[in-house]
């Protein structure tokens, strides 16, 4: 009955033409794409850009064929990245069958080695080419130059967790390997001459087996102690393990600078370093060069605190706001801490919630900065002690950056909502870049590859967010 209710009356539902139909005008490639489609934005921008002084590379086959043309290249890996396929062999695929990416590439269809060799030998090249974009961006009034926001996030890289190294990892490879040998010898000496072979021999097999295994760790940790960092990775020897949200993964710390009004990625940079406490000057006066301006506000969490990175700042006309990061515990505990201590600087005195005045002893060096000590004769008969110190006298630090950080500490409490506007500003790209790369890592290996593919990602993001904002033709007709 369902067959001859969907047989009998098929004139019901929509028909499509004859696919052996013939025409006799044929329809251009360019009627499939649609005039609003973002391609024909990739396809404008990379006409327009002056390729000549980028750099690229265009190198022939061994066989004298010429290679392809940069520009196409480039279109194909935008394209790609704009539309979440960066592998080279799915791009090969696509070329021969995607309509979009047919006609951005005039039907010429690369090979996947062609499409991987361009990425992998132009990548200068193509970061400049994202610097273009951000360029184009300032000239079409799209960037402020009031706010931007600095933000680092953890990205996997292509090195598995098992095949990197640490000496905390390496130490406890070894003491597992180790107890299992013990286990098997033991095992071992527990049998005699009665036994049966087919009984000793697994035992024995495993044993041998984690006796290899214990020669290959110690000669890994030999190269490990060698490395930088005291840390070795074996697929990709620039990846790091690092701590992230709480666990830890194999990969790469990626800096941002965001714009604070459109969400513009201004520039960014990636390390293999785990923490971000000294990037704040380097990305603030990467963003400050790229808009162009004398002054910059700067708006970074508390994992960018550092002296002497705020007064850089401060030197390089950059207002920073960052919060300062909780490191003693002794508020929890009822106790006084540093801030209600209160310097005075004409007399290079501390007071102290006493009312007792600790006075300067002498000047030291710690951690890279001159450091002065101060401390009361006073404290061992004093009634507050207990609050204040567990040892006889209570002593108080002053670097040589204390004065910066505490006009930090006063811009940050006179704007209080500025650190939400931070959390709402930095967090939409890196969601949308890690959201387009799905529960992948990078493809490339080594910083300057990964750095590449982050300016395919980079620049991919920044067109998307600018169609978003003006449209494809008001982008198209500015270009």
């Amino acid at each position: 009955m369902l067959l001859s209710l969907l047989g009998g009356d098929m004139s019901k539902f929509i028909e499509g033409d004859n696919r052996h139909q013939t025409t006799l005008f044929p329809e251009r490639v360019d009627d499939f794409v649609s005039e609003d489609s973002s391609v024909r934005v990739v396809d404008v921008f990379v006409d327009r850009l002056d390729i000549s002084g980028l750099g690229f590379k265009a190198i022939p086959a061994e066989t004298g064929r010429p290679g392809y043309n940069p520009r196409t290249m480039l279109k194909i890996y935008i394209y790609g990245y704009l539309n979440q396929i960066h592998s080279s062999r799915k791009l090969e695929r696509e070329a021969g069958r995607n309509v979009e990416l047919m006609w951005l590439t005039q039907r010429l269809a690369p090979d996947f080695k062609t499409i991987a060799d361009f990425r992998k030998d132009n990548g200068e090249a193509i970061r400049l080419v994202c610097r273009e974009f951000v360029m184009l961006c300032r000239k079409l009034d799209l960037l402020t130059d009031a706010l931007v926001v600095i933000d680092g996030s953890k990205f996997k890289a292509v090195n598995n967790r098992d095949k990197n190294f640490t000496r905390a990892k390496m130490k406890r490879r070894i003491e597992e390997v180790d107890s299992s040998i013990d286990r098997y010898l033991t095992l071992l000496s527990e049998t005699d001459d009665q036994t049966p072979q087919h009984e000793t021999q697994p035992i024995k097999d495993k044993l041998e087996a984690m006796q290899e295994e214990m020669d290959r760790l110690k000669k890994l940790e030999v190269r490990m102690l060698e490395a930088p960092g005291k840390q070795l990775s074996l697929t990709d020897p620039d990846a790091r393990s690092m701590k992230s949200r709480g666990t830890g993964i194999v990969g790469y710390n990626v800096q941002t600078a965001v714009d604070a009004k459109h969400h513009l990625i201004l520039a960014h940079e990636v390390t293999n370093k785990g923490i971000d406490r000294h990037q704040l000057l380097k990305m603030a006066e990467s963003a400050k060069a790229t808009l162009g301006v004398e002054q910059l506000e700067v708006v970074a969490d508390r994992g960018y605190f550092k002296g002497e990175e705020i007064k850089a700042c401060d030197d390089a006309n950059i207002t920073t706001y960052l919060p300062r990061p909780l490191t003693s515990g002794n508020r929890k505990k009822g106790m006084y801490t540093k801030e209600d201590f209160t310097f005075h600087a004409d007399d290079d005195e501390f007071e102290c919630p006493a009312g007792e005045r600790l006075i300067w002893r002498f000047t030291t060096e710690e951690k890279g900065q001159t450091v002065s000590k101060y401390w009361s004769s006073n404290c061992p008969n004093c009634d507050q002690r207990n609050r204040c110190t567990t040892s006889n006298y209570r002593r108080v630090t002053r670097g040589e950056y204390d004065d910066a950080v505490k006009l930090l500490d006063q811009r940050v409490a006179s704007r209080p909502d500025i650190m939400r506007t931070r959390r709402c500003v930095v967090e939409h790209p890196f969601g949308t870049l890690k959201h387009w790369m799905g529960a992948t890592h990078f493809l490339m290996k080594k910083t300057e590859h990964v750095s590449t593919e982050m300016s395919l990602q980079v620049l991919a993001y920044n067109i998307k967010r600018v169609i978003n904002l003006l449209g494809v033709k008001t982008l198209i007709e500015a270009i």
